[in-house]
């Protein structure tokens, strides 16, 4: 994630929160989801750029919202536009990433862990601690 005064950070799962995240995330819970590739399936570049912009506007919305920062999520072989988000509740990010047909996505509470929250195909599971 590129940040405000400079530089990039990275969350890894299972790690702690980037001391550089901390004072942008306070006592809140944190998630870093995308719209990208619905079921991990890849799709055209414009259908993952509506979604994006959908899965935006439904952050927006969400009243418990605190915050919204452009990220890239990347892995060994990918890169995706991903939204790095403070404040939403679990049942939130939970019920957005469902709705946008995340398989996963990243999450925590304030300072601690980050954790991969797996999404389809059964309930939420995975918990932030």
């Amino acid at each position: 994630m590129r940040l405000a005064k400079g530089g990039f950070t990275s969350i890894r799962v299972d790690a702690p929160v980037p001391d550089a995240l901390r004072a942008l995330i306070g006592s809140h819970s944190w998630a870093f989801i995308t719209a990208w590739h619905p079921f991990s399936q890849t799709q055209p570049r414009d259908q993952n750029h509506v979604a994006q912009q959908a899965l935006l506007a439904a952050l927006r919305k969400l009243p418990s919202t605190a915050a919204i920062y452009p990220a890239i999520g990347v892995g060994q072989d990918w890169r995706e536009p991903s939204f790095f988000v403070v404040g939403p509740a679990l049942a939130q990010t939970d019920a957005l990433a469902q709705q946008f047909h995340q398989n996963a996505y990243v999450h925590g509470l304030a300072e601690g862990h980050a954790r991969l929250r797996l999404t389809s195909g059964e309930p939420p599971r995975g918990q932030a601690g």
